[in-house]
């Protein structure tokens, strides 16, 4: 499955105030999952394995590194047994890095938020605006991130343009 989405990441100062906003948009849970993201190298791109509870999912996307929303477009895969999967595809390629986050998953309508607690990194907070249907202007996607990100009190300050993975690479190569 391939989705276009509009996407943030911030840091997540107050996680049970912001959760409380996310609640207060009448927002549907989804549920609580602990993801390890398995992280391959590979020449484009990036390539992830989400073994989860709720998430299990081949992941190859393509966003840029910046402060506030970015377009990305992503193609999903659902695996069924995603242990075995990774298995093979440790022994093809070799492993960038390795996330692991608590996360809770939210819905408002087409929009996904995350509330996320990363192994070494701390506290955030994603929105993701997801066009599955080739429905929504990137331009509505824009404004659904905008509109989530001010309902959740989201400033400019809290913006980060780095992923997950970014940061524990960067923080592997100071030790």
């Amino acid at each position: 499955m391939s989705v276009r989405i509009q996407e943030i990441k911030a840091t997540c100062k107050n996680y049970d105030e912001v959760r409380n906003r996310i609640l207060s948009q009448n927002a549907r849970y989804i549920g609580f999952d602990h993801q390890i993201d398995h992280y391959f190298k590979i020449p484009h791109g990036r390539l992830k394995l989400r073994i989860g509870n709720i998430e299990k999912n081949l992941i190859y996307y393509q966003r840029p590194n910046r402060k506030g929303p970015k377009l990305s477009e992503v193609k999903l895969y659902p695996v069924h047994e995603p242990e075995k999967l990774n298995a093979l595809l440790s022994s093809a390629l070799d492993t960038l890095v390795i996330v692991d986050k608590q996360r809770e998953i939210f819905f408002v309508e087409n929009v996904k938020i995350h509330l996320d607690l990363v192994k070494d990194l701390g506290s955030f907070l994603e929105i993701e605006a997801i066009d599955e249907d080739d429905c929504f202007s990137d331009e509505a996607l824009l404004q659904q991130c905008h509109q989530m990100m001010t309902q959740l009190n989201i400033t400019p300050a809290d913006l980060i343009c780095d992923s997950y993975s970014d940061m524990l690479l960067k923080m592997q190569t100071r030790l």
